[in-house]
């Protein structure tokens, strides 16, 4: 059996608008510099605390903790009104996996587990998947813990999992944790970037899907 492991935010849905808008008010909030679009993009992946932690390392510990809670706030806030979308593609994807008896499905992303379990409900994702794992309880990516205990979830040993994701810092964490790695070319982090570190790149889902088909075999 071969485990199949998706990142989230830039790989199954666009939430770009909703990541960066809430980073905005957090920024605001509390009293820090606003920064720019694609800063916020760069840091997508890492669990809250350390993204912000990345954006603003010299801000007091204090004001970065605002920045954070503010963010989880606004988030919630933004997401309730208009919860991000699936990319195009990726429901027949998801699916068209599932419903093969040589795969499973997981997840592994820096969401929270409110968050995830959100998405999923929305979606109506939640049956696909046999682990979910968020940075919740794990260190945040590129840490190999949370893709290694998605492995235990799913009885496979890292050697037949493969890591599905839009970041450098998802590709990180598979070869960290010795994992196989596809990166994705309409996320967050740019396609070039992640072919750097020597990973195939799909165009979209449909390609995707032979990838992973042809990893399996």
């Amino acid at each position: 059996m071969k485990f199949v492991v998706f990142d989230v935010d830039g790989t199954l849905i666009d939430s770009q608008a909703l990541i960066v808008g809430a980073m905005d008010v957090a920024f605001e909030t509390a009293g820090l510099d606003p920064i720019g679009r694609e800063q916020v993009l760069s840091i997508v992946g890492l669990s809250l605390p350390v993204a912000v932690e990345t954006l603003v390392p010299d801000a007091p510990a204090a004001q970065r903790d605002a920045a954070v809670e503010a963010y989880r706030q606004a988030f919630m806030t933004r997401r309730i009104a208009n919860e991000a979308p699936l990319y195009p593609g990726a429901r027949d994807c998801l699916e068209a996996l599932h419903r093969r008896d040589d795969l499973l499905l997981g997840i592994a992303t820096g969401k929270s587990r409110r968050g995830l379990d959100a998405m999923l409900d929305h979606h109506g994702l939640r049956g696909l998947f046999v682990s979910l794992r968020t940075a919740d309880t794990h260190p945040s990516k590129p840490h190999p813990e949370m893709l290694l205990s998605a492995c235990a979830d799913a009885g496979a040993a890292p050697g037949d999992a493969v890591m599905i994701g839009d970041t450098e810092f998802d590709m990180q964490m598979a070869m960290a944790a010795g994992i196989s790695a596809i990166g994705v070319s309409w996320g967050y982090h740019g396609a070039d970037a992640l072919r750097a570190l020597g990973v195939k790149v799909a165009p979209d889902f449909g390609a995707l899907q032979m990838m992973v088909e042809e990893w399996a075999t």
